[in-house]
Parts: structure tokens; sequence; C-alpha cells
């Protein structure tokens, strides 16, 4: 990606229909896992046979061709990871909280909209020329995404882009991910 390149505002969304199937199944909750936070809960969209594969295929097909390894965020980026690495044909690699993964690891410690946490990626994974898709399902605040472009950088790999199921874009996780690429199925109101 050009470094010239703005991508601060929302992420690409294609398909209007597979966003509304999707907004039908989530579901909301005020005040978890702390005060203050409405959490989206994409349990029952994980729950639908059908639905992972349409996230997967729509996400591929606004990357096509721009990526060789996926990469998925512990942990339910690991389920609509899993269909996108499946779905492309191209390799999966986790990135995971802190103290999960043997062996030599990168770890990048972030802020969550509720907290603090840390992500771990083994170091010998992503070899220096891998064109990484980074895989989550929300987009908040942009700190577990940061965080996981951070661990891909650190392998002296590229991050040509995410992909996620919802952003909550009054969040600010768009203009944090300004310079990369993004693609989502559909933004959530954060109230």
């Amino acid at each position: 990606m050009s470094d010239t390149v703005d991508y601060s505002t929302a992420p690409d969304r294609t398909d209007d229909r597979l966003a509304a199937d999707v907004a039908d199944l989530i579901r909301a909750y005020p005040d978890f896992p702390s005060p203050g936070v409405l959490f989206q809960d994409l349990c029952p969209v994980i729950a639908t046979p059908t639905m992972t594969t349409r996230i997967a295929k729509a996400a591929i097909r606004h990357f096509a061709g721009a990526f060789d390894i996926v990469l998925a965020v512990e942990a339910r980026g690991f389920v609509f990871g899993t269909a996108v690495a499946q779905e492309s044909g191209s390799p999966l690699v986790l990135a995971r909280k802190s103290g999960k993964l043997p062996g030599r690891v990168y770890n990048v410690s972030y802020d969550l909209e509720y907290g603090r946490a840390a992500l771990e990626l083994q170091c010998d994974v992503l070899p220096p020329s891998a064109r990484v898709l980074l895989v989550d399902d929300v987009l908040a605040t942009g700190g577990t995404l940061s965080a996981a472009a951070e661990l891909v950088e650190l392998a002296h790999a590229t991050v040509t882009g995410y992909a996620v199921v919802a952003t909550l874009t009054e969040l600010g996780g768009p203009a944090r991910l300004g310079r990369y690429q993004g693609y989502c199925t559909l933004t959530l109101p954060i109230d």
C-alpha cells in the first residue's frame, strides 16, 4: 500500500444484502463487559451455517490477489479468519492472547475499549515476503488490529489490509488503521 493513501474513513462495504442479514443476527448487550460498553454479540452470526462462508467470500472478493496469508485474531477472529483462509486456499496464522503460544514469540501490548491486553505471534510463522490479511470480528478502537499489524511488521512481513464483520466507526478504529485498506460487512452504532 502506498503511504499516501488514506483509509481512515469507514472500511469499504460492498454487499448490502449480506450486511442486512448479518445485522439481523447481531445482538447488542449494554454495559457488558463493563459499564458504558455496548457489546455487539456475533455468536448468532457464527451459529448460522452459511453466514461465515458468505462473509469470507465477500472479503476475498474485496482483497482478490492482495494477500497470501491470513492472520486471524483471537478469539472470534479465528472463526472468520479460518473461513477466509479455507475459501481462498491461503495459510492461516493465529495471533493469540499472551501466554497461549509455545516457542519464541513476538509480543505487543495494546489498549482495548474496556481494558488492556497483549497479543502474540510465533516468530517463525510468517516469511518476510508474506502479504498478510488481518481478520477479526469487530473493529472498535483499532487497538487489537493495530497490535496484530505491529506483530506482522515485527516479523518483517507486510499487512495488505484488514477484514472485519462489523465496525463501530465512532470509536476511531478506521482512523487508527488509516494506512491499511479495510473491509467490513456492516457498520454499527455504539449506542
